[in-house]
């Protein structure tokens, strides 16, 4: 409601300024002004001022937001093929800015230069064969460049040697929450389709798959350092993206496809959180949220629990209303741990198995006791025993 009020004032003020502006236009009648709509060296110079103006402005923000801003990107990749892609990407950076800091000057510069005159032709060229080539082959040549190192790196990364010893985890998505399922010993992911979806067997695995029978899911996901993991990737409804930044890692979730994405992770979770650089990150993030949880104590709310760093899986594709909260924790194990948190994990088939056995077990009829043998009424065999004894 607030943010309506300002807009509301803000328009309103828009429209009083756009008045008075018309009230002054209507008192300057009489007065000798040059009303004409074409430009006069006077209207020249001022645009060709402004256009430095907006290049100082450039400049000065740009550098500005890297002194600002530049600590937030994330730095020290947890993946091996994390360090390749932060090159190619502070390569394309480093180019984009050379190139920007260049034309924008030429374009400002020549804006200014040879902004309109009173008598002055412009010269121009029909055609000139030497700057077209130039101007055409530096932008290909470098574009060229950056396209050729980045189809290198990118089948370096995505590159899967089928003999390779990887570890196959499936990463399923659907709104608004990650589940993991892991391939078991035989390292080889049972069949799955949504129809089979019932109960706890929420991934719509095929329990009869015999690749099936050591599948395990858990909806937070564990994977072991130095270990190249191989992400087979499903959506159960729409299209979502998996996103791990701090792995560098990134490939769409699609309806009906599978689509993968391998690393191997290089650093567990307590060793990024004792990096030196996510150790002032943490901090920043909980100063902020110290002055936040003052706000929501003044104002009789609990407060905000100081944050501590975790990786994350998040969806990087806009795929609903509660969107911002889908995710899942990563966790960086020592292989041995790894292992020791996966041994006590129950298969999707016998946790499959126990929930059709509980159905049965409270569908199962109560069995009815047997009545019990009625007492014989003492009177009536004294009375019994009595005539028997009379007849005799």
């Amino acid at each position: 409601m607030t943010s309506l009020l300002v807009i509301i004032v803000l328009v309103l003020l828009s429209v009083a300024i756009w008045q008075m502006t018309k009230i002054f236009d209507l008192t300057q009648v009489g007065n000798s002004r040059n009303n004409s709509q074409v430009a006069n060296d006077n209207d020249n110079n001022i645009q060709g001022y402004l256009m430095f103006g907006f290049l100082a402005f450039l400049y000065i923000f740009t550098i500005y937001g890297l002194f600002k801003w530049g600590h937030l990107v994330l730095s020290n990749p947890a993946s091996e093929h994390g360090a390749d892609y932060d090159n190619l990407m502070w390569i394309t950076f480093a180019v984009i800015f050379f190139v920007q800091a260049i034309t924008q000057a030429l374009l400002h510069y020549f804006a200014f230069q040879y902004r309109g005159r009173k008598d002055q032709k412009a010269l121009y060229f029909a055609d000139n064969d030497k700057l077209e080539f130039i101007w055409t082959i530096i932008p290909v040549i470098v574009l060229a460049g950056l396209i050729l190192y980045g189809l290198y790196t990118w089948t370096n990364i995505m590159f899967v040697d089928e003999d390779e010893d990887v570890m196959v985890v499936e990463l399923y998505a659907k709104q608004f929450s990650w589940e993991a399922r892991y391939s078991g010993k035989d390292n080889v992911l049972g069949k799955a389709n949504v129809r089979l979806i019932e109960g706890v067997n929420t991934m719509g695995v095929d329990l009869a798959d015999p690749n099936a029978q050591d599948d395990i899911s858990t909806t937070e996901l564990h994977i072991p350092k130095g270990k190249k993991i191989l992400f087979k990737l499903r959506s159960q409804d729409v299209l979502h993206s998996a996103f791990m930044p701090h792995f560098r890692a990134q490939m769409n979730c699609v309806p009906g496809m599978v689509t993968q994405f391998a690393f191997k992770p290089i650093k567990t979770t307590d060793e990024m959180r004792q990096d030196d650089d996510m150790i002032e990150k943490v901090a920043t993030i909980n100063k902020i949220r110290a002055k936040k949880s003052a706000e929501l104590v003044a104002n009789g709310e609990a407060p905000l629990e100081p944050y501590t760093f975790d990786y994350l899986l998040l969806c990087n594709k806009i795929c609903g209303a509660s969107h911002y909260n889908m995710q899942m924790k990563i966790v960086v194990d020592n292989p041995q741990d790894f292992q020791s948190w996966l041994k006590d994990k129950i298969t999707i088939v016998k946790a499959a198995s126990d929930e059709k056995a509980a159905k049965a077990a409270e569908n199962a009829p109560v069995a009815t006791p047997a009545p019990a043998a009625k007492k014989p009424d003492s009177t009536v065999v004294a009375q019994v025993t009595a005539t028997t004894e009379v007849k005799k």
